[in-house]
């Protein structure tokens, strides 16, 4: 389907650009949101009307993005969650969690803005980048800990995570080594 982006979109094009995209990225995603419209003689017309419109309105709200971003970008945040003595997370840390916790920080930004492609599943300092605007993307650090004690440890550096003294490799050779010593003993 040929559509005429409304917008800046990531990895499609600029505004007033005619693209063609599948049919249902066009009819689920990109219509309804306002995105972009069909390619039609109309429909181009109508855009050109209002093509100056829509860059004011985008350069505003660019503009917006930018002084929130410049607030935003490079901010440390702390989640205390459950985890094992390995680090891993009892549960995970999605878009929603970031979200909520930066606007609980006072920037409001909703969890389609929080470019997370996977969960976070252990604790640790993670970089989480953030969608301002199509053209604003900034980074926040989320720091994951079991404790808040934890979480300032893990502001300073310091490795939080307990290791076993033995490697499990080597407990398994040694368990090795002692079995076949037994097994040899026993065919005396």
């Amino acid at each position: 389907m040929d559509i005429i982006l409304m917008e800046r979109v990531a990895k499609l094009g600029q505004m007033g650009e005619k693209v063609r995209v599948k049919d249902g990225y066009a009819r689920n995603f990109l219509l309804p949101r306002g995105k972009a419209m069909r390619a039609t003689k109309d429909n181009l017309a109508k855009f050109e009307t209002q093509r100056i419109q829509l860059e004011a309105r985008n350069l505003d709200r660019r503009k917006e993005a930018d002084s929130i971003g410049d607030k935003l970008n490079g901010q440390s945040f702390v989640l205390v969650r459950q985890a094992g003595e390995t680090g891993v997370l009892y549960g995970s840390v999605a878009a929603r969690d970031v979200a909520d916790i930066v606007s609980a920080n006072g920037t409001t930004i909703s969890r389609n803005q929080v470019v997370i492609n996977t969960p976070i599943k252990t604790i640790g300092l993670h970089k989480v980048p953030v969608s301002l605007h199509p053209e604003v993307e900034v980074t926040v650090t989320i720091n994951i800990a079991r404790s808040p004690e934890e979480a300032e440890r893990q502001a300073r550096g310091e490795e939080v995570l307990t290791r076993e003294k033995d490697n499990l490799d080597d407990l398994g050779l040694e368990i090795g080594a002692a079995l076949a010593k037994a097994g040899d003993r026993a065919e005396m």
